[in-house]
């Protein structure tokens, strides 16, 4: 993958029929599911069958499964997913026929136009912090659109058009393309090195959310304890954009403090920059969630909500689909299924799992243990962050490694999970490629009492029922 061309977005009325190719991913179907309940005549196609391509379906898309020229049809707009290579027969044909060719973040941007548009940026936590928004505007009685990089796990969507005014957003800076969003209101949650295989370094990658932030209009809200996310606070006062932060330093406008857990529980009190403190449950574990809940006050708080009510909506949050997702029970063992696949993410997931076992065995229960299951994902990604993988994947008791996700890459020379496995520091470390010996081996370790995480990007998430199953 390489970073996208920035194109700027085209008002949704001026589309004409719209093609996706490679629309059965989270983001691309959730933009094609806004534009289908928006009156838009929407067709796609992508490599495989999928429960999110049949959803298309029914609400009125034409799907194909696989990819060929004659599925472009009478398309007025192509939109293709940054995974597409430029031979896709879809592509070739759109580009023979001078058809208008827009990457997906161009056609999210094209939902932004004219609505009051709020943007998640961050190298971790977008779609947590998108997904507790939408739930608090939610519960404080607004019908927000949104697009998320996940489903919530209340509505099982990752997208819709909304019935008002404002409409929040996931915005993507692996490959570039939230250059092409031009938010109201943007949360950057963090900035950290990740993506270099598109970035050749961290000061890359502060200079997209420098320009990031020169497309938003009114203001940012910045996790303040982020040294990168700090850098960019300066950015947007430069700019003179209004900046709010959030987090425990205590020069954050809104900051956390207090927290305490109990099992999969967190409470914390939030100090909002005017009125009363502010006191939170939430059903996550996780102090880096915490954080996410207080961008969410805090961008309820810019809109005009009151913070005391916004926090009632964290407590009715379920989660996000692969965000600490709870996949079931057997045999006292519970298996549990999350997206992290960036040390600081695993690292973040495996304190929040240590913490909420931590507060049960204090209450008298059983002092459980933690079991990974980690899937690399990326070749380039393993390689640039071996050392920190296996630093962050010492925080479990048993690690058991799959081989690596390729996805969009092609294999590296020498470059194989075991260069992760070799590093961790305990000997409680397998490696095992095949996904059958990995399930296995998760169920030989685990014991009563203990966490399963499933962990990584890539298709690992679908072993945590398969290990419930094995489990009981």
């Amino acid at each position: 993958m390489s970073l996208v061309e920035p194109t700027e977005p085209v008002e949704v009325d001026k589309l004409g029929r719209v093609h996706f190719i490679g629309m059965g991913g989270a983001g691309m179907s959730g933009i094609a599911r806004v534009l289908l309940q928006r009156g838009v005549e929407v067709s796609g196609s992508d490599a495989r069958d999928s429960a999110l391509l049949r959803e298309l379906e029914e609400l009125g898309a034409t799907v194909h499964v696989g990819h060929a020229a004659e599925h472009v049809g009478d398309a007025d707009t192509v939109v293709v997913s940054s995974a597409i290579r430029d031979t896709n027969p879809e592509l070739v044909e759109a580009r023979a026929r001078n058809l208008r060719i827009l990457p997906r973040a161009a056609a999210l941007g094209a939902l932004l136009l004219g609505r009051y548009g709020v943007a998640v940026a961050g190298t971790h936590g977008k779609t947590t912090t998108t997904s507790m928004i939408t739930v608090v505007l939610q519960h404080l009685g607004a019908m927000p659109g949104y697009v998320i990089g996940g489903q919530l796990v209340t509505t099982g969507l990752g997208a819709d058009a909304g019935a008002d005014d404002i409409i929040v957003v996931e915005a993507d800076e692996s490959d570039g393309s939230f250059l092409m969003l031009s938010p109201r209101v943007a949360v950057i949650t963090n900035v950290e090195a990740d993506h270099l295989d598109n970035y050749g370094d961290l000061e890359e990658i502060h200079d997209k959310f420098a320009a990031f932030i020169g497309r938003v209009s009114e203001t940012v809200v910045v996790g303040v304890d982020d040294p990168g996310a700090r850098r960019v606070a300066e950015v947007a006062r430069q700019r003179g954009l209004k900046v709010l932060t959030y987090g425990e330093a205590d020069t954050a406008d809104y900051r956390v403090r207090d927290i305490t857990v109990d099992g999969f529980t967190t409470m914390f009190t939030i100090d909002p920059p005017t009125g009363d403190p502010v006191h939170c449950t939430l059903p996550l574990p996780g102090r880096h969630n915490t954080l996410n809940a207080a961008a969410a006050v805090a961008v309820a708080d810019t809109i005009g909500y009151d913070p005391e009510v916004a926090v009632e909506g964290l407590a009715e949050f379920a989660g996000a689909a692969r965000r600490f997702e709870f996949k079931g029970e057997a045999n006292g063992v519970s298996v549990y299924d999350s997206y992290a696949h960036h040390p600081t993410e695993i690292a973040a997931d495996l304190d929040a799992a240590r913490a909420a076992l931590d507060s049960q065995a204090a209450k008298g229960g059983k002092a459980g243990r933690i079991v990974v299951l980690f899937q690399p994902h990326l070749y380039s990604r393993t390689r640039i962050f071996a050392e920190e993988f296996a630093a962050a994947l010492t925080k479990a008791d048993e690690v058991v490694v799959l081989g690596i996700y390729a996805a969009r890459e092609d294999p590296e020379p020498g470059v194989t999970a075991e260069l992760i496995t070799e590093r961790i520091g305990h000997d409680r470390v397998y490696y095992r490629p095949d996904r059958d010996a990995a399930v296995e081996c998760v169920v030989s370790v685990a014991q009563p009492g203990d966490i399963v995480l499933t962990m990584g990007a890539g298709d690992v998430t679908e072993l945590g029922p398969r290990i419930v199953e094995a489990l009981g």
